[in-house]
């Protein structure tokens, strides 16, 4: 509640001013407010503007009287909750409230002139009834994403202010110009063969289409566009930049020969050079400069949003992306034995895809080889290859249920597609057969074109560039709603204010028609769309003029309708929708498609999308978990910036684990979430610790931020996210670390046995000094004085790829016994000998083949003297490994 007595007699503590803050507050109040704006707008919609005492206008005007009242509720309790205008946080203080105030005002004082006898015939009623348009925006502060575009609308207006009045200034330049060439020279003369309106007298014959011969009277008039004068002159160039009707108005004016005379065609051709001048200024240069800038504005203006976090954009983008992301379901058979499963492996084949891609390829062929009078021939050709598609899509669809079952198959919507194509297709060719043709349904052919799209998805720039699509429609529903509300609002001023124009047949030059009028929501509507895209909306404007006729059972006793408002109504409607509304889409198209011009080694949300595909091969049933061991695979089978490549060398690939630093289940399992939230903060360094940084700490930082910018985002999925684990929790950061240093202690100690051995040969026999051999050093003396092909092979010494094999074994052994050997010992606990075995169920982890693809670089590093255990890290627990190990050289101390 606000601090300050309110109205000066009602202070915080008021029981009534309590009441009233405790109803303002409720948690369903708001949304009963929105239920009501939406009711009160469709009844708005659904008055008939052209018979004002119709029973629908009576029933809806008690329906108004109800919405009113609730408004007028709204507002007193807010009164008394806020105050008025005095103090900070007061009811006028906030310009919603004050377009809240003048919404019921004008609804209340229109009520009280309406019960008067004065009231009802005077125009200043129907103005005042016009404002119940304006409630639909009392749900723009209500919406906060609503309220947040059109937030960057008004301040993408503000920036451009000095644009705008640049341009309004070579307006009226051009405006003046226009006056002082054209001025007076727009008239004409019914009858073509008079020039002056002195001649311009009597009647004249006019040959009608049935060689009719009618007398009319001359008449000397102006054409409708014109510059008399500079409000003339700029709501001419006005329409002349929209590119509507500017060719007929470049031809009155190089016809146009003096004042009060009459037009001569062609007279003066070098006036067609003002109108490439002004064409070459505004339509391609100052229109699109201020479209640029509104879209550059919009844009910064939803960045200075969210300045107050440290998230920028793209990393805002990628984590909205893993919070939404679930893997997806790939089935496949469990028996490997079973026949189901050689029909699974045979449809999920890459030449069975290439092979039906191909036949869509052709059909789509087909069916664009048809035209008008073909010969029965032809014909009976193209449907022959139009039963053998038929059939083979059918067979598609039969092998792929037999492979997948029924739910499986119908599970995927692009299955779902193809089978009512087929379907549709089947039916087709039954009804032509044996039907005689009683309905047609070969329009469901056309759908086998839409396969086409199966085509766009095996390439990769075309899959981002769909996705792109994709996430820009995702990312325009609160636009689509703004500019809805636009709409509404002008549809509705239209209805009251030109609904009651008459349509007549007869009258040819009017743009008002049966089907083009503001006679009912829907045509309004469709009328305003037509304007939108340009078509015809000055002629719309000048036949909703005043001076127009009135339709009869409108009851208007004056006979002439039309308003000169529609000057301001549809030039403001013009400006607004196709200047700014418009342009809108294309802000947010640019917004996702901004990696067009960033560098591709940045990640970006148009990467994760591989991610997902990727995640579905390893883990078909969707369950959201692979072990540690398949995700490393997995990483190495996803390109940069999002994965590791296959050509990513082990070290390289260990670091980028270490930094992931995912938690490890107790089955030896990552989740999908984790996975790739960590893969996220890696590759574009979201608060990862560096150095001496707090692990936790950054984490809680995240969490923070993440909880502020998605504030629905609940603490389990937050958790999967940014899972809060503790030191002593196995992470896959610590095994990678483990691996690293064995393989640096492996190498290191290649390289001295490797010297020992060369100084050995270099040095005679005699003063060979004889020792006996540890027991590491047996075992590894053992391995050199094999071949070394035979090191290679199964010594383990040298490693061209600089990987992990399978015969190297002993390594990973090696590591989990470091890990048993550790525990999970700090420096308050003591060493790591005298700490008992605190997982008494241990499971056993099992250390896949890393690194076959790799190469080593072990030549880059210098070799370690020595080595020590990480005396922090985790006991990792295992059980005998099932592998055959070399019985020397796999003690290592």
């Amino acid at each position: 509640m606000v601090p300050y007595s309110s109205m000066f007699i009602l202070s915080t503590t008021n029981p009534f001013r309590r009441l009233c803050h405790y109803i303002v507050n409720l948690q369903y109040f708001e949304m009963c407010i929105l239920m009501v704006i939406a009711m009160s707008s469709i009844a708005l919609a659904a008055e008939d503007p052209v018979q004002p005492n119709a029973t629908r206008n009576n029933v809806l005007r008690y329906f108004d009287y109800v919405f009113t009242g609730v408004f007028t509720f709204e507002m007193v309790i807010k009164m008394v909750d806020l105050g008025l205008v005095l103090h900070q946080g007061a009811y006028f203080r906030d310009l919603w409230n004050i377009l809240d105030f003048i919404v019921v005002s004008g609804a209340l004082v229109a009520f009280a002139f309406t019960g008067s006898s004065k009231g009802k015939d005077i125009n200043t009623i129907k103005s005042l009834r016009v404002l119940r348009v304006l409630r639909p925006l009392k749900t723009i502060k209500r919406l906060p994403k609503l309220k947040a575009v059109f937030d960057c609308v008004v301040n993408s207006l503000k920036n451009v202010l000095n644009i705008l009045i640049v341009y309004m200034l070579f307006m009226f330049i051009f405006a003046v110009v226009a006056v002082q060439l054209f001025k007076g020279k727009f008239f004409y003369c019914t009858d073509e063969s008079k020039e002056f309106e002195k001649d311009c007298r009597g009647e004249y014959l006019v040959y009608e289409k049935d060689n009719e011969v009618k007398a009319q009277r001359r008449e000397w008039k102006k054409y409708e566009f014109h510059y008399d004068n500079v409000l003339w002159a700029l709501l001419t160039l006005f329409t002349v930049s929209t590119g509507e009707g500017w060719p007929q108005v470049l031809k009155h004016s190089v016809d146009a020969t003096y004042e009060n005379q009459g037009p001569s065609p062609g007279y003066r051709m070098e006036m067609s050079i003002f109108y490439v001048v002004y064409f070459v200024v505004f339509p391609f240069f100052f229109v699109n400069i201020f479209v640029a800038l509104i879209i550059i504005t919009f844009q910064e203006q939803g960045d200075k949003m969210m300045e107050e976090y440290s998230l920028e954009k793209n990393e805002r983008a990628c984590i909205d992306f893993a919070i939404s992301a679930k893997p997806l379901t790939r089935h496949m058979p469990q028996n490997k034995q079973s026949f189901q499963y050689r029909m699974w492996q045979f449809v999920v084949s890459p030449p069975f895809e290439y092979t039906i891609m191909a036949m869509i390829a052709l059909n789509t062929i087909v069916l664009m080889m048809k035209f008008d009078k073909a010969s029965t021939a032809y014909e009976d050709v193209l449907k022959m290859f139009n039963h053998v598609f038929t059939s083979l899509f059918s067979l598609e669809c039969l092998l792929k249920i037999m492979a997948f079952g029924v739910l499986n198959y119908f599970r995927d919507a692009w299955n779902i597609f193809d089978f009512v194509t087929v379907l549709g297709s089947i039916t087709d060719i039954l009804v032509t057969e044996f039907g005689n043709n009683f309905i047609n349904l070969s329009f469901l052919r056309l759908f086998r074109a839409a396969r086409l799209i199966k085509l766009l998805r095996q390439g990769y720039t075309i899959r981002i560039l769909l996705w792109t699509f994709v996430q820009s429609f995702k990312a325009l529903p609160y636009v689509c709603l703004l500019i809805a509300m636009l709409f509404f609002i002008y549809a509705i001023i239209g209805m009251q204010v030109f609904g009651n124009i008459g349509i007549e047949d007869e009258e040819e030059d009017s743009a008002i028609t049966e089907h083009n009028n503001f006679r009912t929501f829907f045509q309004a509507l469709m009328l305003l769309f037509r304007s939108a895209t340009g078509e015809a909306w000055h002629e719309i404007m000048l036949s909703c003029l005043s001076g127009k006729p009135c339709d009869e059972n409108s009851g208007i006793k004056e006979k002439e309708c039309g308003n000169e408002f529609a000057y301001f109504y549809f030039v403001s409607f013009i400006f607004l929708c196709s200047f700014l509304m418009l342009n809108l889409f294309v802000a947010v198209i640019m917004d996702n498609f901004e990696y067009l011009t960033r560098d591709s080694s940045i990640l970006g949300p148009h990467h994760l999308d591989e991610y997902v595909r990727v995640w579905a091969e390893y883990d078909p049933a969707a369950w959201g978990r692979m072990t540690f061991t398949d995700m490393y695979e997995m990483l190495r089978h996803m390109s940069p910036p999002l994965g590791l490549g296959k050509k990513c060398p082990p070290r390289v690939a260990y670091k980028r684990l270490l930094r992931m630093d995912l938690p490890v289940a107790d089955d030896n399992t990552v989740h999908f979430n984790s996975t790739l939230m960590a893969l996220i903060r890696t590759a574009l360094d979201i608060k990862i610790a560096k150095g001496g940084a707090d692990k936790q700490q950054m984490d809680a930082e995240l969490r923070k931020e993440m909880m502020a910018i998605w504030p629905n985002l609940s603490h389990k999925n937050l958790d999967l996210l940014v899972t809060p684990h503790k030191s002593t929790d196995l992470t896959v950061g610590k095994i990678y670390a483990a691996m690293m240093i064995m393989e640096y202690y492996r190498q290191s100690k290649a390289k001295k046995l490797q010297a020992m051995r060369e100084e050995q040969n270099r040095t005679p026999l005699m003063f060979q000094r004889m020792e006996p051999p540890s027991p590491t050093q047996e075992g590894v003396l053992g391995q050199n004085a094999l071949p070394s092909s035979q090191l290679d092979q199964g010594g383990g010494l040298s490693a061209p790829e600089g990987g992990i094999k399978e015969s190297q074994s002993w390594v990973t052994e090696r590591a989990q016994a470091m890990f048993q050997k550790t525990g999970t010992w700090s420096p308050e606990r003591g060493h790591p000998e005298d700490v008992p075995n605190s997982r008494p169920n241990s499971q056993s982890v099992e250390m896949r083949e890393i690194g076959k693809d790799g190469y080593s670089d072990s030549d880059h590093y210098l070799p370690m003297e020595g080595h020590g255990r990480a005396a922090s890290m985790p006991r990792l627990p295992a059980e005998n490994q099932r592998r055959k190990v070399r019985p020397r050289g796999n003690n290592l101390s």
